[in-house]
């Protein structure tokens, strides 16, 4: 049988043969269009070349591009596991023409690759076509001989590609392979083509024209070609099946999940198996990109769908963790062909594991709720959507695992509803998510590095430089002059700034004219453009103009530039010191080196002891006196990889990177090297020597989000400053106890232990005095249907010392059952308790609430031996005593 794995090389393979660039697939967090959540397609990473934006120095690519479909425009989320052939993540097969090749090569190039490479039956191959375009038409007729009636002329959209309202856009070719009369369904354009007898296995796409928003169009000057063949379904084809599931791939992660929870992977549960499959494979990959699950954006989406997976493990029954316990099976699967999932599988499992512990933590409570919200409707009828938001809000359930839920019972969710209690939050999730990629001004910035080619960073070698202004931008248009009183970008042919990425601040510093000695500017900020190829500067001139063409002298911020270089090499420092105290899951969250502090995050779900954080402040202060060279070198990233260096997930790296070395072990060391502390892939500036750094003081330890944690530190001078005062802080807590520096721990606690003991005298005479001193026999026990019962109402108490109350009253009385109502400043607290003989038959929920429902409250709960509730006032207390006095009746009469 032919496995995905040799479809996808066979694939690749064909087209590297025929001129193609093989080109990796990019990350799931598209870096190149800000309307688009994670990457959908494959050409998506080639949009700007399409658009002419950027150029490579190939034309033509072919790729195996990793895709998801699982929030915004493209969700193919809730139809996963019930389909053939959904999916939310899925491997697209594309072959690309950037104004090189045309129809008269697309279209033999797949027919060739079809049906001599994949060796497909022409005969139960069909194509469609725009109905106006007769060249593709005629070109099937001539490659590959198709007859008329196989070649279907489609007037709609279907077959004619846009990128948007404007832009590129052009006719489209789709491949059909028919599977015979004994499968329902018509061809494509006839009223049954929703059956399943002719599915699409590829779509060729010919931009041929410009649209304008008037509609007009224009012929392209290079037309291209786009074409995208998915993986699963192609691969079901050439295995014969019909279902994308039943493929060599995704079998392998069905019987895992089968394995996992002791379930037949084909019996009542294959739904379940299918959707853990799929959702096992987005989830990882999204991970291995660098996107955690969170609360907004692309986070959110992740943690919905590693909930829903994890709600149908538990549908089969499994009460432990699973999703965890499935990656290798991913890894082995998937690893040669995405080594991100390699070099990922710490976190990803760590990360699985974690969150599925916590949501089941709250899964059956919040689908006991929604069997209690359900059982109480007509058949069929619709959960209110308040309903559902309750379970959103109180319980993390998204909207569509509260739809699955209720799918199997045939009901669904008043979306309406939903959507009114949801608008807030949803209003506030969007205002969250900005996009990624380059902003909305990215053309003018494509055009100058068109025009004057890359910038050159002299920042590793010097602070001081000379150069020539190219182009100067100002509110996103090319000016030729800037003058005093405003700001604008100035790009420059060399430069030794170092303009902001990889967490490191931008420098700051000044820009002078040579010409004019008066003319100076100050450069606040500086950032990168056009696929960070253009370094550009913010300047605000103090005297003067610049213009276009001035020859100008460049002078970094020595001193600012300083403390960021130690902040950053501490950051490294400390990065190996938290994999080797916390473990190899640790990996880089995001990072701030800034001249003042740094700051960094990582994948951990704990925070960190106090012997953990001393850990690792003297592991890293150990290495900076050890004052060794910080070196660098260049090479391929395979290469550094095989060296062991230390990488950011989701990153994109060149053909060459730079590798941050630093700190020597010795024989009894552990480095990736077997020689060295610290080893990353780095495009950042460092000290010299270690000892550069001065001092490293961690400050503190933080949740970020969710399986994230944020530490800060400070270095150098900061990190002095921050020890005196320290320092200071403590002599004048000594002096204030009149004790030496060394004796104030012991000092303070003992003042602690004293006030907790007075604290707890305090509360114990404030409990006799509410219920009429040590001696309670002012408040006798009544007996209620054979029991014991005690009712009293306090005041000066607080809600909180009710359950102390309870317990005692209860361990005096030995059987019976026990309600306090207190009051205080001007509110009540209420508690119920029953002994444990009696908690079997008579609940002290029950007694609660009847008697906070008198008292004009609403609810209260807790255990059957001990509840709480509120109200507003205590002035029914005597008829709150009664409605308890008539719960306890009704039980036991």
């Amino acid at each position: 049988m032919t496995s995905l794995a040799d479809i996808r090389s066979t694939f690749l393979d064909f087209f590297a043969r025929n001129g193609h660039e093989v080109v990796p697939s990019s990350p799931l967090v598209p870096r190149n269009d800000p309307t688009l959540m994670f990457t959908n397609s494959g050409m998506v990473q080639f949009k700007n070349v399409f658009t002419g934006l950027e150029s490579r120095p190939y034309s033509r690519a072919t790729t195996a591009q990793k895709c998801v479909r699982a929030g915004g425009k493209h969700n193919d989320l809730d139809n996963v596991g019930y389909t053939a052939r959904h999916h939310t993540f899925f491997e697209m097969l594309g072959n690309f023409s950037f104004g090189d090749y045309f129809k008269e090569s697309a279209i033999p190039f797949a027919w060739e690759l079809l049906t001599k490479d994949f060796g497909i039956d022409g005969d139960r191959l069909l194509v469609t076509v725009y109905h106006t375009d007769d060249q593709a038409a005629d070109i099937w007729k001539k490659v590959a001989g198709l007859p008329d009636e196989r070649i279907i002329r489609i007037p709609t959209n279907d077959n004619f590609w846009m990128m948007g309202p404007t832009g590129p856009c052009g006719p489209c070719t789709e491949i059909f392979f028919d599977h015979g009369p004994s499968v329902w369904g018509g061809p494509p354009g006839s009223a049954d083509q929703d059956g399943d007898r002719f599915i699409e296995i590829w779509n060729l796409v010919f931009m041929q024209y410009e649209q304008f928003e008037d509609g007009s169009r224009t012929d392209l000057p290079r037309p291209s070609i786009d074409t995208g063949m998915g993986l699963e379904r192609i691969g079901a084809l050439l295995q014969g099946k019909h279902d994308n599931y039943d493929t060599d791939l995704m079998r392998a992660l069905i019987e895992a999940s089968a394995h996992a929870t002791h379930t037949d992977p084909d019996g009542p549960g294959k739904i379940h198996h299918r959707v853990i499959a799929d959702h096992l494979r987005s989830t990882s990959f999204l991970i291995a990109d660098g996107v955690m699950p969170s609360n907004e954006g692309r986070g959110y989406v992740l943690r919905r769908i590693m909930r829903r997976a994890m709600r149908h493990a538990a549908m089969l029954g499994a009460r432990d963790p699973v999703m965890h316990r499935l990656v290798p099976a991913l890894v082995q699967q998937m690893g040669a062909a995405y080594p991100e999932l390699t070099r990922g599988q710490a976190l990803i499992t760590d990360t699985l594991k974690r969150e599925e512990t916590r949501f089941r933590e709250t899964l059956d409570r919040g689908l006991r709720l929604l069997e209690d919200e359900v059982a109480g409707l007509p058949d069929g009828a619709e959960l209110p959507g308040e309903a559902a938001f309750r379970l959103y809000s109180t319980f993390g359930f998204p909207l569509d695992l509260t739809q699955d839920a209720l799918r199997e019972q045939g009901r669904a969710v008043d979306l309406a509803g939903f959507d009114a209690a949801m608008e807030e939050e949803k209003a506030r999730a969007r205002a969250s998510w900005a996009g990624s990629g380059e902003a909305k001004d990215a053309a003018v910035w494509f055009e100058i590095a068109e025009k004057v080619g890359a910038s050159e960073f002299l920042g590793y070698e010097t602070e001081k430089a000379e150069g020539q202004i190219l182009a100067i931008v100002e509110d996103g248009k090319s000016v030729e002059t800037v003058g005093e009183g405003k700001a604008a970008w100035v790009v420059v042919n060399q430069t030794p700034f170092y303009a902001e990425s990889g967490g490191q601040a931008a420098d700051q510093g000044w820009l002078r004219k040579l010409a004019d000695h008066d003319t100076t500017a100050l450069v606040s900020d500086v950032q990168k453009f056009a696929d960070g190829r253009i370094i550009a500067h913010r300047v605000s001139p103090e005297r003067g103009y610049l213009a276009v063409g001035d020859a100008v002298a460049l002078d970094v911020d020595h001193k600012r530039r300083s403390a960021i270089r130690a902040n950053h090499s501490a950051t490294h420092l400390l990065n190996e010191a938290l994999r080797r105290s916390l473990g190899e899951h640790v990996a880089q969250r995001g990072s701030l080196n800034a001249p003042d502090r740094l700051r960094f995050d990582f994948s951990h779900g704990q925070a960190l002891t106090a012997e953990q954080q001393e850990q690792v402040e003297a592991e890293v202060n150990e290495f900076i006196r050890q004052n060794g060279p910080v070196e660098t070198l260049l090479m391929s990233p395979d290469e550094a990889r095989a060296l062991g260096a230390q990488a950011l997930f989701g990153e994109k790296y060149g053909d060459e990177v730079r590798v941050v070395s630093m700190g020597a072990l010795d024989n009894s060391g552990k480095g990736t090297d077997g020689r060295t502390y610290s080893i990353e892939l780095c495009g950042g500036i460092h000290v010299r020597r270690l000892g550069d750094v001065g001092a490293f003081v961690l400050l503190s330890d933080s949740a970020s989000s969710a399986g994230v944690r944020r530490v800060e530190a400070l270095t150098g001078q900061a990190a002095l400053d921050h020890l005196r005062a320290r320092d200071k802080a403590l002599q004048e807590v000594a002096g204030l106890l009149k004790a030496p520096l060394a004796d104030i721990g012991p000092r303070v606690k003992a003042l602690l232990d004293e006030r907790r003991s007075l604290q707890n005298e305090v509360a114990q005479l404030r409990r006799e005095r509410a219920l009429g001193g040590p001696s309670r026999e002012a408040q006798p026990a009544r007996e209620i249907g054979g029991v014991p019962f005690r009712a009293q109402v306090l005041s000066g108490v607080t809600g909180k010392e009710l359950p102390g109350l309870i317990d005692g009253m209860k361990a005096e009385m030995g059987s019976g059952a026990v309600l306090l109502i207190a009051e205080d400043q001007g509110k009540a607290a209420v508690a119920a308790g029953v002994t444990p003989d009696l908690a079997q038959r008579l609940s002290a929920v029950d007694i609660l609430r009847a008697a906070v429902a008198e008292l004009g409250g609403k609810g209260g709960g807790g255990r059957p031996d001990l509840a709480q509730g509120g109200a507003a006032s205590a002035q029914n207390a005597e008829a709150a005593i009664k409605a308890a006095e008539a719960v306890i009746e009704g039980v036991l009469a």
